[in-house]
């Protein structure tokens, strides 16, 4: 009797161990490569828990801002809006859009914002027209962010091919190269290739001279460096690698230096969970179980890197008690101003005080 038992247990435990082995590797939903990720930075950056909190209660996941000429604040939102705060005034419903996948935003040269969404593609946003579309969903999968050149030309990125903005999880653990950097000539209306095969493509910034272009490979903990002009022309190179966290948007500061926000890829201490294909199979498959590793809403970090690919300073809340998941840095008038993926506000910091 008591074998019977035992061999009834084991056949369960066998048949438990084969079902889930199909499940995770049959059934899985990614392909994925093993990824190294780079330790989170140790110091203890705080400035951050000093921000003033802009339009508390009424914004809903602020993922980008920026400012038009007038100096007037933008923000979109997870509702669909892009709202806008005055010199001197409130904050104001401007524009809104049936949509809750907004993301990168910039002010036109011309007047206007450019708007990119993860679903709908690239859109020119005008007091007078509302939202125009400039390159649709079918042309570019995951418009992330995007900036304009002073020639009109607008460059913007196609986070990944592969998968959307509720699967970015999905895009993680496969860590393959879905990712690319399109060009959208407004004379001709065309979308062309500048980069592609990056991981995740997210964050793009114009030099100040505009010789070169920034974009984030956040899955890679690295900035590229693509040269517009000189002897250089065509090329790409490494800016800044071994981030400690996945770049996201990238803003000039005034001085010809970049704010880059970093987004934390993963739980501290299971860096290592990315090594592995098996656990990548593992977490793919059960959500649940990759939600209680995803380290993206546990702190703040932003970094300022100089012209040469080198950090000058980095500002942090370590615990994201006051603000997490920092997704934007822009510096205006001598503060910074933080969107973020999980927060009802705009962060403002002075500068002056953050050291």
């Amino acid at each position: 009797m008591a074998s019977n038992i035992v061999t009834i247990i084991s056949s369960f435990v066998i048949a438990v161990i084969v079902a889930l082995t199909v499940q995770i590797f049959y059934f899985s939903p990614i392909d994925p490569l093993p990824l190294q990720i780079p330790p989170s930075s140790s110091a203890k950056h705080n400035q951050l828990k000093n921000i003033i909190k802009l339009g508390e209660g009424i914004l809903k996941d602020p993922e980008d801002v920026c400012f038009d000429k007038e100096g007037t604040l933008y923000s979109v939102t997870r509702d669909g809006w892009i709202k806008r705060l005055p010199r001197n005034g409130d904050w104001e419903n401007w524009k809104h859009i049936d949509s809750n996948t907004l993301l990168g935003i910039t002010a036109s040269k011309h007047g206007g914002l450019i708007v990119c969404d993860a679903t709908k593609g690239l859109f020119k946003v005008t007091e007078e027209d509302g939202f125009t579309v400039l390159v649709n969903g079918s042309q570019a999968n995951f418009a992330d962010d995007v900036i304009e050149a002073s020639d009109g030309s607008i460059y913007f990125s196609d986070a990944t091919k592969k998968h959307g903005l509720h699967d970015v999880h999905l895009d993680l653990l496969e860590a393959r190269p879905h990712g690319q950097l399109l060009k959208y000539n407004p004379t001709s209306n065309e979308v062309s290739v500048v980069l592609d095969k990056l991981h995740f493509a997210n964050g793009v910034a114009l030099s100040k001279d505009e010789d070169y272009l920034l974009v984030s490979e956040t899955w890679k903990s690295r900035v590229l460096r693509h040269w517009l002009k000189g002897a250089n022309k065509g090329k790409t190179d490494i800016f800044i690698e071994n981030l400690p966290g996945g770049p996201d948007n990238i803003n000039l500061a005034p001085d010809g230096s970049f704010w880059i926000a970093l987004v934390s890829l993963t739980s501290e201490g299971l860096e290592y969970m990315h090594k592995y294909k098996v656990t990548k199979h593992l977490l793919a498959s059960f959500p649940r179980l990759y939600e209680l590793t995803s380290g993206q809403t546990k702190k703040a970090t932003v970094a300022n890197v100089a012209t040469d690919g080198s950090i000058i300073r980095i500002f942090g809340d370590n615990d994201g008690s006051v603000i997490n998941f920092v997704t934007s840095a822009v510096e205006f008038e001598d503060h910074l101003y933080l969107g973020s993926l999980n927060s009802n506000f705009v962060g403002k910091l002075p500068l002056n005080s953050a050291y």
